[in-house]
């Protein structure tokens, strides 16, 4: 870039994609690696955080960096694939120094650190963080009405310093967008401390799918940090299976201790998943498919279906019973499929329209006998009855990956560049 390049906010290229000179995608900036320097000196920025295809996360020194604008990175298309490691001397401009409480050095008010700006120097490639956008105030729910200005990086001082209870609100702010799986992966690469911040930042909900998505260390690290009426809240808002899955690696008593404090109608659904053997079925499936009744519509069945908070392998089928139309269920009578809704009339009833001659799991099949079934009917779920002909779940294809995959899988490059992208 010129001399007199403008400024740019990190917050805006949280996200931004990567691409080469050939303008093929390398992938997308996850964070910003600056190295703080004595005397008040502004930080050099070294480089990038970028996450590929594989969800390998490497780093891009800013001397590869050609263009940074209009939404976008553009490389010198030479990328060394090697996985980032943060070192000692470096900082993570998106996930450590966001949301810092420092002090201005001019009467020494304290202010929070709500986005930093970069800028590139005259005649090189060298790149500093210059400016600091900040809020007055000790931030909690008087932050949003506190005076916002923009600093220079010598103005404010406390960045060098170990902070206790950091917040996260514009960490969090500047990942909106993305999905529970790709802020999974940002929370796994930051420190316990900064994770547990995020962490507390985030709702019930967020937190929930975001949980479903991390290793199960993770899990454990971040649901033990939370008081215990609001990790209760936010197993109560994870699928059950999933729910069951993490806290079968607690320890017994504060197992217990949590079930106690969550509604007893979730309570009831975990405890019912936890009673089987985890590589089963009854281990594997969910509680909540869309059960429909004899007398319901195709009209009705949609209705479900489209419901977003749904994920698509259990939007691909219903199960009709008889009453009652929860789990466990009156008597299993099939499955309709979702191509099949789409092809009768609105008015049509379900009950006419079932897969009959297709044979429900025992919840306790073997995970290779799950894995068959699926694979042998081209299904992405599975009906799980009981000997007495009642619906117990559904056994959905992401659960089963989930068992099949070795279990550091999402820290794992098991696929290449190449393979993800067909050659």
């Amino acid at each position: 870039m010129a001399a007199g390049a403008p400024r740019i906010f990190v917050s805006h290229l949280s996200g931004v994609p990567v691409f080469d000179p050939n303008g093929d995608q390398v992938g997308r900036v996850r964070d910003l690696v600056a190295m703080l320097r004595v005397g008040g000196r502004p930080p050099r920025l070294l480089g990038l955080v970028v996450e590929v295809v594989s969800r390998r996360r490497i780093f891009l020194p800013m001397t590869r960096v050609t263009g940074v604008e209009s939404g976008q990175v553009i490389t010198t298309g030479v990328v060394n694939m090697r996985r980032f490691e943060q070192r000692p001397t470096e900082r993570l401009v998106l996930g450590e120094l966001l949301d810092r409480r420092v002090r201005l050095v001019d009467g020494g008010e304290e202010v929070t650190v709500l986005d930093v700006a970069i800028q590139q120097l005259p005649a090189r490639r060298d790149w500093e963080i210059d400016r600091i956008f900040v809020r007055k105030g000790k931030g909690g729910a008087l932050r949003r009405r506190g005076e916002t200005l923009t600093v220079e990086w010598s103005a404010v001082t406390g960045f060098s310093l170990e902070e206790e209870g950091q917040g996260a609100e514009s960490l969090v702010a500047t990942f909106e967008q993305m999905r529970p799986a790709d802020l999974a992966n940002v929370l796994h690469h930051l420190t316990p401390k900064r994770r547990a911040e995020v962490a507390n930042a985030l709702d019930d909900d967020r937190l929930a799918d975001v949980l479903e998505e991390l290793p199960e260390d993770d899990q454990v690290e971040i649901l033990g940090k939370l008081k215990e009426e609001r990790a209760a809240d936010v197993l109560e808002a994870m699928d059950p299976d999933d729910a069951a899955d993490l806290l079968s690696e607690l320890p017994e008593e504060e197992k217990e201790r949590l079930l106690t404090l969550m509604q007893p109608d979730d309570a009831a659904d975990v405890r019912r998943l936890l009673s089987y053997e985890e590589n089963t079925a009854g281990g594997l499936m969910t509680t909540e498919p869309i059960v429909l009744r004899p007398d319901a519509t195709v009209a009705d069945a949609l209705a479900r279906v489209r419901k977003s908070d749904l994920s698509p392998a259990l939007a691909a089928q219903v199960y009709v019973c008889r009453p009652p139309d929860e789990t466990p269920t009156g008597k299993y009578l099939g499955t309709v499929h979702f191509q099949r809704l789409l092809r009768d009339p609105p008015f049509t009833l379900v009950s006419s329209l079932v897969d009959a001659d297709l044979p429900p799991l025992r919840p306790d099949a073997s995970l290779p006998a799950v894995t068959s079934y699926l694979a042998a009917y081209n299904m992405v779920a599975a009906p799980v009855v009981d000997e007495s002909g009642s619906l117990l779940g559904a056994v959905t294809v992401d659960d089963v990956l989930d068992h099949l995959l070795p279990d550091d899988w999402r820290e794992t490059d098991f696929h290449s560049e190449e393979a993800l992208r067909g050659h």
